[in-house]
């Protein structure tokens, strides 16, 4: 059977604004790291530097939105990408 490609990424929240309605915080996964800012209210997904942005954004905000009011400030957290970095 075919093992599809993967890459565990790691997410830490560093600062969560009800007020503001915006998520910070960074993403690691394989070699690359960024810097993320999810503007809820807004439904938008900043991802900083643009190396790489295209292999996380997607996964990212999917991961975002299915663990939304799980996620606290300090929060470490893994999730699975469906691509080899």
């Amino acid at each position: 059977m075919y093992n599809k490609p993967s890459t565990t990424a790691y997410l830490q929240i560093h600062k969560q604004c009800f007020t503001q309605q915006k998520v910070e915080g960074i993403v690691r996964a394989g070699n690359f790291e960024w810097n993320f800012i999810w503007a809820f209210n807004q439904g938008q997904l900043f991802v900083e530097p643009p190396l790489g942005r295209a292999l996380i954004k997607d996964a990212l905000e999917r991961y975002l939105v299915k663990a939304d009011y799980k996620l606290e400030s300090g929060g470490d957290y893994i999730f699975t990408v469906r691509a080899k970095f």
